[in-house]
C-alpha cells in the first residue's frame, strides 16, 4: 500500500505529517533542518470534539515535523506543488509513494482521515504552525539578547522613563501567563484578563524607542564638522545596540501576546481562529515594516556620516577611520537585530558596493596625491575589507593591477631617460 506524506506551509513554516520513517526519509533527502512538534501537535489539531478527534485519529497517531521556511525549503512549495487556499491562507499538499519513497505531488487529500480534508483540524493546524513559528522567534530574541552582551532588562533599568518601566511589568505579567499556558496547555478567562490590556504597553514602548533612533539619525544628519561626526557616531555604536535590544525585547513581548491570544481564540470563538490568525500575521507584518523604515533611515544617515569620513580622509587621516569603524559597527548591529526579526535586507551587498566604490575612490585620489595619502586610504578600508572576503580579493587585485601599472610607466620613463 502506498505511504503518505501530508505537507501543510502557512508561509513561514512547513509541516511535515506522516509516518516517522517516511518524514525522517523525505527531511534527509531534502536536507532540511526541522523539529518535531511532538505530541502537542496531535493534542492542538484534534481536540474539538470527538467527531474530529476520530476523523483524526490515523493522522494523530504520525509523525509531524516543521521546518522553517528558508529560501531553500520555500523552492518545496513549487517543487511539489502545493496549493493556496484563499480562505485558509495555507497551502496544502499530498505525496506518495510505495514503500515509503516519496515521488512527487499527487493530489489533495479528500479521504475522511485525511487532516487536510477537515477544515476545523486545519484551522487548528495553522494555528498550532503559528505559534511554533512565534516561539522560534521568542527563542531567537532570547539569544540575540544575551548575544549582545547585555540583558534586556539592564537595559531598561538604566533608562529614567516611565514607559519603559512600565514594560518591565508588563514582561513579567506575559512569562507568568506562558508558564500557566505551558503547564495546563490552554489559556482560561483568569489567565487571559492578566494580559488583555498589555499591547497597548508593548506598543507605547516600542513607538518610543523607535523615536529614540529617528531623533538620532536627524541629529546625525545635521553634523557638518568631522570631529562631530566622529563624536557622534561613536556615541550610536551603544545607543543603536540599546534601542535595538528595547525592540527586540517589545517584539518577543507581542509575539508571546499572540500566542495566548490565539489560544484564547480557540477557547471562545473556535469559528473565528482561522481569521484572527491571519489578522495576527498582518498586523506582525506591519510591525517588522515600521521597524525596518526606521532601522532604514538610520542606516542611511550612517552611510552618510561615512562618506563624509571618506571624503575627508586626507585631511583627517585618524578621525576618518575611526567614523567608518563605528560605521560599520552600527551597522553589523543592524544586520544581526534583522536576522533574529526575520526581516530580509539585501544590505549586505549593496553596503560592501558601496564601502568598495568609496574605498577605491579614496585611494584612487591617494595615489595621485602621494604614498602617504595611500596608506591613510588602505587603512581606512581595512575594517569593511577584513569584513568581507570577496571584496577584499577586488580590492588587493585592483591595487597589485594598480602597483604593476605604476612599475611600467616608471620602468618606460627610465628607459626614455637613458
Amino acid at each position: 500500500m502506498d505511504n503518505e506524506i501530508q505537507l501543510i506551509s502557512d508561509g513561514d513554516g512547513l509541516t511535515v505529517l506522516g509516518s516517522a520513517k517516511d518524514v525522517e526519509d523525505f527531511l534527509a533527502s531534502e536536507g532540511l533542518p526541522s523539529k518535531s512538534l511532538g505530541p502537542r501537535w496531535s493534542k492542538s489539531v484534534f481536540a474539538m470534539g470527538a467527531a474530529v478527534a476520530e476523523a483524526g485519529s490515523e493522522v494523530a497517531a504520525n509523525s509531524a515535523h516543521w521546518v522553517k521556511l528558508t529560501p531553500k525549503s520555500a523552492l518545496l512549495l513549487k517543487k511539489y506543488g502545493l496549493r493556496e487556499s484563499a480562505k485558509t491562507g495555507l497551502s496544502t499538499g499530498v505525496l506518495k509513494g510505495p514503500k515509503g519513497q516519496i515521488k512527487g505531488f499527487l493530489e489533495f487529500a479528500h479521504a475522511p482521515r485525511s487532516l487536510l480534508s477537515n477544515p476545523v483540524a486545519l484551522a487548528n493546524a495553522g494555528k498550532f504552525m503559528a505559534q511554533v513559528a512565534m516561539q522560534q522567534t521568542m527563542d531567537e530574541i532570547t539569544d540575540y539578547l544575551a548575544v549582545i552582551d547585555r540583558k534586556v532588562d539592564d537595559v531598561l533599568r538604566a533608562q529614567k522613563d516611565a514607559v519603559l518601566a512600565r514594560m518591565i511589568g508588563v514582561g513579567f505579567v506575559i512569562e507568568e501567563a506562558m508558564i500557566i499556558r505551558e503547564k495546563r496547555g490552554r489559556v482560561d478567562e483568569v489567565t487571559w484578563s492578566k494580559v488583555h490590556a498589555a499591547p497597548a504597553t508593548i506598543a507605547e514602548t516600542q513607538a518610543y524607542a523607535l523615536r529614540q533612533l529617528d531623533a538620532l539619525a536627524e541629529n546625525m544628519e545635521r553634523q557638518t564638522k568631522i570631529g562631530d561626526l566622529a563624536t557622534m557616531v561613536k556615541e550610536a555604536e551603544v545607543l543603536v545596540r540599546e534601542w535595538l535590544a528595547v525592540l527586540a525585547r517589545c517584539f518577543q513581548l507581542q509575539d508571546a501576546i499572540a500566542v495566548l491570544e490565539l489560544d484564547r481564540v480557540l477557547e471562545v470563538s473556535p469559528d473565528e481562529l482561522n481569521g484572527h490568525r491571519l489578522g495576527l500575521k498582518a498586523a506582525r507584518e506591519g510591525r517588522l515594516e515600521q521597524i525596518s523604515r526606521s532601522t532604514e533611515n538610520l542606516l542611511v544617515r550612517i552611510n552618510a556620516a561615512a562618506a563624509v569620513a571618506n571624503a575627508k580622509v586626507l585631511l583627517h587621516p585618524t578621525t576618518s577611520p575611526a567614523v567608518v569603524q563605528s560605521s560599520n559597527h552600527v551597522a553589523t548591529g543592524v544586520h544581526d537585530f534583522y536576522l533574529r526579526l526575520g526581516i530580509e535586507s539585501g544590505g549586505d551587498s549593496s553596503e560592501a558596493r558601496r564601502w568598495t566604490e568609496a574605498a577605491v575612490e579614496v585611494r584612487d585620489k591617494a595615489v595621485e596625491k602621494g604614498a602617504k595619502g595611500v596608506l591613510a586610504a588602505l587603512s581606512l578600508g581595512n575594517e569593511t575589507l577584513d569584513r568581507a572576503n570577496s571584496v577584499k580579493n577586488v580590492l588587493s587585485s585592483g591595487i597589485a593591477e594598480r602597483a604593476r601599472r605604476l612599475r611600467g610607466t616608471d620602468e618606460q620613463g627610465e628607459k626614455e631617460s637613458e
